[in-house]
């Protein structure tokens, strides 16, 4: 059996570079298919840079998302651990038939034609939040606009999106004082939805599995907003830099489409750790292995997995790919004479490992 090359570089460090230079992907898929590298909770972990290979490893039903199966030396809040699935109901960190089940109770939520229905109340939204012309977008309208989709579209109040934005923000600093005081907000947040009805917050409630109670409600709930605002948070700000300053844009191209590969909003696949022993291209991973897939490398080598691939697709990505449209249609038919108040090559974008990709700031005329 073959070992993994390492590493040449060290893909979880945080770089400052401007939004046109490369970053670690050529330099991964280049050492080959499958790499090492040292993991930022300590030990080993391995990456998966090739497409076929990464399409095998995300359909193979012996590599879990739960924490449980993390090498047993990692600190979760080092490591950046949602609770493991014992410990709480989460789509992310559920696999096989209690997997199934609980996506079955969501997909109905978001999906095309549900989303579809929602397209003129997504744009408007837009609308009213680009209506000010904000200088820096990267300041709050990338945060605020998926925050207030997603909370109409559960049945959060209007008058708490501002408590939605502050919650994500805290995010950012990953303890167990502070995910405690998250969750806390957010199950405030989602009482609320719940509390006001006619939304897909009430809906959700009916259709999960019998015996889901209230706290894990909750939670659940959390796991949408969150993961709704850090999808298309990152991905607006490309999308916007691209759409009015980049200096050569294929109008026959789907802009939101091409800027989602060239930029996705999540470098890496979440964790995966092999339940037991794998062989995977031809390298032996132990029991307990930590197994990423390098979604930007694989993209940019022509493939597209920016919404995963296997039993846990991104659920949410017809809700993303309609918001950032909507974003781009706006910005096209309110404000034909917007432009970067900076040159696009100036602008920079913070990696963040597996946390993404984020600009620094974008500053915009929306009147020209």
């Amino acid at each position: 059996m073959l070992d993994a090359p390492v590493a040449p570089v060290d893909p979880f460090t945080t770089v400052i570079r401007r939004i046109g230079e490369p970053g670690t992907a050529a330099a991964l898929r280049g050492a080959g298919p499958l790499v090492r590298a040292d993991a930022p909770a300590g030990g080993p972990v391995w990456i998966v840079t090739d497409g076929v290979l990464a399409r095998q490893a995300l359909g193979d039903e012996r590599l879990v998302k739960d924490p449980a199966f993390a090498p047993a030396s990692w600190d979760r809040w080092a490591a950046g651990l949602e609770p493991t699935a014992a410990e709480q109901l989460s789509l992310t960190t559920l696999d096989g038939p209690a997997h199934a089940a609980l996506r079955k109770a969501h997909a109905p939520l978001f999906s095309a034609r549900r989303m579809q229905g929602s397209a003129d109340r997504i744009a408007a939204i837009a609308r009213e939040l680009l209506a000010d012309g904000p200088a820096d977008l990267m300041a709050d309208f990338t945060t605020r606009f998926p925050l207030t989709v997603i909370c109409e579209l559960l049945g959060v109040p209007a008058d708490r999106v501002d408590q939605a934005v502050a919650a994500c923000t805290r995010m950012g600093d990953y303890g167990p004082e502070e995910f405690a005081a998250v969750l806390a907000a957010f199950a405030d947040l989602a009482t609320a939805a719940l509390e006001n009805g006619g939304g897909a917050a009430v809906e959700l409630r009916e259709r999960v599995p019998e015996g889901t109670t209230d706290e894990q409600l909750h939670y659940l709930l959390f796991g949408l907003i969150f993961a709704s605002q850090i999808t298309t948070d990152a991905a607006l700000g490309f999308l916007v830099a691209r759409a009015l300053g980049a200096p050569s844009v294929d109008p026959s191209n789907d802009l939101v489409r091409d800027v989602l590969r060239r930029h996705p909003p999540a470098p890496f696949t979440l964790w995966r750790f092999n339940r037991t022993e794998v062989e995977l291209g031809g390298v032996v991973l132990p029991e307990r292995a930590p197994v990423l897939v390098d979604i930007a490398g694989i993209n940019a080598a022509g493939d597209d997995l920016t919404f995963g691939a296997g039993p846990h697709y991104c659920i949410g990505a017809q809700l993303a790919l309609l918001e950032l449209r909507a974003v781009a249609d706006v910005l096209a038919t309110d404000h034909p004479h917007a432009r970067l108040a900076v040159p696009y090559a100036d602008l920079r974008r913070v990696d963040r490992g597996m946390q993404g990709s984020r600009l620094a700031e974008l500053p915009v005329l929306l009147r020209g």
